[in-house]
């Protein structure tokens, strides 16, 4: 196959994508879509909270619309452009996913196949049924992929090469298992908002998304909170209001509700509205359902502690940085830690 025939056939998987991301009612653009697809991808979206609490409808179309909003051919046009795709034998590169959001992995098998590669898949207990789906509707659209794609649910076999997420204790077990071959390893990462006080409402409500999106549980999300000494919480908490309807999702919940119980058992000073935590804190990474922060003099003392723990960091949200409301929102070359994957293939 070419590169454009590859290409092209992410780019009708997309367009499947930006449907998926829409309920049926409020969905535009469906030309040239099947029908039958549709509905199975509805009936599956719907299902996958049964399987997984945190895949909810919301948050897996979510996952959906994020995906399909680049892969167009400009997107994909824009992307590929930099890099020298020229021919070359095919290896089998292992992938082990995460699976902490809706098709968190999807990029690593997408750049897999682009640059010709086999994808031995090792999928997450907590994210196995979407991605299967997604590469079989792949092979419809374009059948010179079929065999492109291997699940290995349990032992992965022999690779030439891997790329593996997962947290700090497993990449160093990564790290030694698999020393031998040519990898990329991942470890976890979180992502912190710096305000400058001149942020409008609109712009507050837009970090609401950075924060709450996927219940705050991907490596995009906002875990940190950055702000003027004289800023003024209440401005965010009203911001904010218009995403008290998580407070309401039972695991989101129990979350909340232990760990407040527990910083006030341990008398630490809280804020909170029902819905979010906030507390002062020097952590970068807050539990689910609570929001750390600190206060700053001058924004040359949080550029110096994002340059000394950069690779803590996957994102930093402000006005100079990821605008607000888009970190859930990568482009296609927006790496995961950082470590530019496709070139990696093109090197094996």
């Amino acid at each position: 196959m070419t590169l454009n025939q590859r290409t092209a056939a992410f780019v009708r998987l997309g367009a499947y994508f930006r449907a998926f991301g829409q309920r049926p009612n409020e969905r535009q653009y469906t030309e040239n879509l099947d029908p039958a697809v549709l509905n199975r991808f509805d009936e599956l979206i719907v299902r996958e909270k049964a399987h997984n609490g945190w895949f909810t409808e919301e948050n897996v179309r979510r996952a959906f619309a994020a995906l399909g909003a680049s892969m167009t051919e400009a997107g994909f046009a824009a992307w590929l452009a930099p890099y020298t795709m020229a021919e070359h034998s095919a290896k089998r590169v292992g992938l082990i996913l995460a699976g902490n959001i809706p098709l968190v992995g999807f990029h690593d098998v997408m750049t897999t196949l682009l640059s010709g590669h086999t994808a031995i898949v090792k999928p997450s207990r907590d994210d196995n049924r979407l991605l299967p789906a997604v590469i079989e509707l792949l092979y419809t659209l374009e059948p010179n992929l079929s065999g492109a794609v291997e699940f290995a649910p349990m032992k992965l076999p022999k690779v030439d090469a891997i790329i593996a997420t997962g947290s700090g204790n497993t990449a160093r077990y990564f790290e030694y298992y698999f020393r031998d071959l040519p990898r990329v390893i991942r470890r976890n990462r979180t992502s912190i908002a710096v305000l400058d006080g001149t942020e409008n409402d609109d712009e507050l409500a837009a970090l609401g998304h950075d924060i709450f999106d996927y219940f705050g549980l991907g490596c995009r999300n906002v875990t940190k909170l950055y702000i003027p000494t004289d800023f003024d919480l209440n401005r965010l908490f009203a911001a904010l209001y218009p995403f008290h309807p998580i407070g309401q999702h039972n695991k989101y919940a129990n979350n909340y509700d232990y760990h407040k119980a527990l910083w006030l058992l341990n008398g630490e000073s809280l804020i909170e509205n029902g819905f979010l935590l906030v507390k002062e804190d020097t952590g970068l990474v807050s539990p689910v359902g609570s929001l750390f922060f600190e206060r700053y003099n001058k924004v040359t003392e949080v550029d110096r502690l994002i340059a000394e723990r950069t690779d803590e960091l996957q994102c930093v949200v402000s006005h100079r940085h990821t605008p607000f409301g888009a970190a859930q929102h990568p482009q296609l070359n927006d790496y995961a830690d950082g470590v530019d994957t496709l070139a990696f293939m093109l090197s094996l």
